[in-house]
């Protein structure tokens, strides 16, 4: 367990008046145990009550990754479900929950874990926990690891667009920038990677399809990679062939937009604020009703995560916050185009770690 995280949670804990802290697999889990599982039939459940006392519910196949890590009592079970309950029961008996307050991170918990804590602690409480100021200010080892899953990911898209031409599909260049982001190193990717061309870089979540590039089209690419269990998400856009005046328009607007919004981000300033830069700029070229999602979200363990910005969010950036700065401008049936980068708070202002060029680019 890294101590001071715990110490944090513990804090986090105290605060909101919960007794124990129930974490399934997830960037919390991760986060202060270093560990990595998956969600699947077989339950896995890190308890950690507020004087920083841990139990872990894991199967049996999974107890030689905790071979290094001290301080977890550990509870395993077998393939049987019949004897799941038990080690339930021992390892709440063993932090004396029943009856008190259990918090849990409502966006991952499942249903399954709470049957089986609910079973063994029955007179205990479940109660969201807040945790979002746990991870949201990244140190020095966080970052580097991010800037490096940003590197990656460069990397690899600049591998993939020779391949950009005519007639290729979406679903080809996905699948070369899969091959890209495995060989630049990337670890598990944050998500699977857009590749949308003519009327489907309109929908910001496209999937990859079998429409084969044609001339005139713009060419998105949204995309991202890991690196020690840290993310990057990258957007960049081109134009296949001689771009329409008004495709070249809307590419100038986006920079110039994304730009505006990371001239916005420094400490004390509200994540509201760089959504509202950059919407100013979008707004006032005609085009606010084509802007249609925030401006960004965080970006660490997760590819969304704290803070969120959108123009209501009053949350004060602080520095070490990591989040991507993405506007976007899209005429359904016809064409999108979005700019994403990845940003840091600094001690006064902001620094991007990613660099490719912002221009609307001819490709094929």
């Amino acid at each position: 367990m890294n101590q001071a995280r715990l110490s944090l949670l513990c804090q986090l804990m105290a605060e909101q008046h919960i007794d124990v802290l129930a974490l399934v697999p997830s960037a919390t889990l991760s986060y202060l145990t270093g560990l990595q599982f998956h969600l699947m039939e077989r339950p896995v459940v890190l308890l950690v009550t507020v004087p920083g006392e841990t139990a872990m519910i894991l199967p049996e196949l999974e107890m030689p990754k905790l071979q290094n890590l001290a301080g977890i009592a550990c509870y395993a079970y077998g393939d049987d479900p019949q004897t799941w309950g038990a080690a339930f029961r021992a390892a709440c008996q063993s932090l004396d929950i029943d009856g008190r307050k259990i918090g849990v991170e409502p966006v991952s918990f499942r249903f399954l874990e709470w049957d089986f804590l609910q079973q063994a602690a029955p007179h205990a409480s479940f109660v969201p926990a807040d945790l979002d100021t746990l991870r949201i200010q990244k140190d020095s080892l966080e970052l580097a690891a991010m800037r490096r899953a940003v590197k990656i990911a460069q990397q690899a898209l600049l591998a993939t667009l020779p391949l950009v031409k005519v007639g290729i599909t979406e679903r080809e260049l996905a699948s070369e920038l899969t091959i890209q982001l495995l060989r630049a190193g990337s670890g598990v990717f944050p998500f699977d990677p857009i590749v949308s061309a003519g009327p489907n870089s309109a929908n910001p979540h496209a999937s990859p399809s079998d429409r084969s590039l044609e001339l005139g089209d713009l060419l998105l690419f949204d995309w991202g990679a890991s690196f020690n269990g840290y993310c990057s998400d990258l957007t960049r856009t081109f134009v296949i062939g001689k771009p329409e005046p008004e495709c070249e328009r809307i590419a100038a607007v986006v920079r110039e937009a994304n730009l505006a919004a990371q001239k916005a981000v420094r400490p004390g300033v509200s994540a509201g604020d760089v959504d509202r830069a950059a919407r100013h700029v979008i707004e006032h070229a005609g085009y606010g009703a084509y802007f249609t999602h925030r401006v960004g979200h965080g970006l660490g363990m997760e590819a969304h995560e704290p803070p969120y910005l959108f123009s209501e969010n009053k949350q004060v950036l602080q520095k070490g916050m990591t989040f991507t700065i993405e506007p976007g401008i899209y005429l359904m049936g016809h064409y999108g185009v979005r700019i994403e980068d990845n940003l840091v708070v600094t001690e006064d202002a902001a620094e991007c770690l990613s660099d490719l060029p912002r221009e609307l680019i001819v490709l094929g």
